[in-house]
């Protein structure tokens, strides 16, 4: 629409269509999560949960990680993200301080307890709270990742 010379567009102050699980990455370097709008060949358009800006991210400065495919190390096998995410939410622990991490190693060894706490370092449980509270702010579903049929077939 114009008026007298001007460009006049809207911008919804809420999202329209939910965020997806499957479309968040974390970012080498960079605190948060990030949606991934688009993909480059030199790296990525990306949106930051904590800040709603979006930003283009060098893949030769940056390294990306879907969260979806981040697994966790645990006394059996190792688990994806996603597991420890679902288990987080179906507790009724408060989440611990973030920046606390004793608090932090102690809510993990209630909350998801087959966690090998001697390869999950504390910087990674701490990562783990800012990120859910994330997701619960945003309102996304962790959801695990689909595995391809000639794997589940063996």
């Amino acid at each position: 629409m114009k008026i007298e010379g001007f460009s006049v567009f809207c911008v919804p102050k809420k999202r329209l269509e939910p965020m997806e699980y499957n479309k968040l990455i974390s970012v080498s370097g960079m605190s948060g999560l990030f949606e991934l709008l688009t993909s480059k060949s030199d790296g990525a358009i990306a949106r930051s949960l904590e800040t709603n800006a979006t930003q283009f991210i060098s893949s030769r400065a940056y390294q990306f990680s879907h969260l979806e495919s981040i697994e966790v190390f645990t006394t059996k096998e190792n688990v994806f993200l996603a597991e420890v995410f679902i288990a987080m939410g179906k507790s009724k622990e408060g989440l611990p301080n973030e920046k606390d991490a004793k608090a932090t190693q102690a809510y993990f060894k209630k909350v998801f307890p087959n966690m090998d706490f001697e390869r999950v370092y504390a910087s990674d449980m701490k990562k783990m709270v800012k990120w859910f509270a994330q997701l619960q702010q945003h309102k996304v579903t962790p959801t695990l990742p689909e595995l391809d049929e000639e794997n589940t077939e063996a």
